[in-house]
């Protein structure tokens, strides 16, 4: 069975349609959940809100935009694995004030099941690569043809 390019459009159509919908939903979730939370102490708090914002704004509105959507999933991807370090790390500090005797796999445990949830940053890190998946290969970032202008 032969596959029409037109099909395939329609496909990746829907399939870009489905991504960009499971990262609002993420996007949004996480970032009420944030608010809700008061996740705004410090400046390193507000930095994933101010991500999920940028995003937000720049989602189907041209080349520049996507390249600017894709820089700042990058950025929310890296961001979200250095979330990840500081709960843990903030962890391990609070277990050793605690118990300055822990050490090794019992101070990792703890730390891994601490006050802070370590790995609740990792949900940037999954609604970054959706926003990567979005734009990837995006309509928006095909070279014009000669005489063609972008929006």
């Amino acid at each position: 069975m032969a596959v029409h390019p037109q099909d395939s459009a329609e496909t990746e159509t829907r399939l870009r349609r489905f991504v960009l919908a499971t990262f609002l939903f993420g996007a949004v979730g996480t970032g009420a959940e944030l608010v809700l939370i008061d996740h705004l102490e410090d400046v390193w708090q507000c930095v994933p809100l101010a991500l999920l914002a940028v995003a937000w704004q720049r989602i189907e509105r041209g080349r520049l935009s996507t390249r600017i959507l894709q820089g700042a999933m990058l950025a929310l991807v890296a961001g979200g694995l250095t979330g990840i370090w500081l709960h843990y790390d903030g962890n391990v500090e609070f277990e050793l004030e605690m118990s300055p005797s822990l050490a090794g796999p019992n101070l990792i445990r703890e730390a891994l099941a601490g006050a802070t949830p370590v790995l609740a940053p990792a949900a940037l890190v999954q609604i970054g690569l959706l926003g990567l998946a979005y734009a990837y290969r995006h309509p928006f970032l095909a070279r014009p043809r000669p005489g063609e202008t972008t929006r």
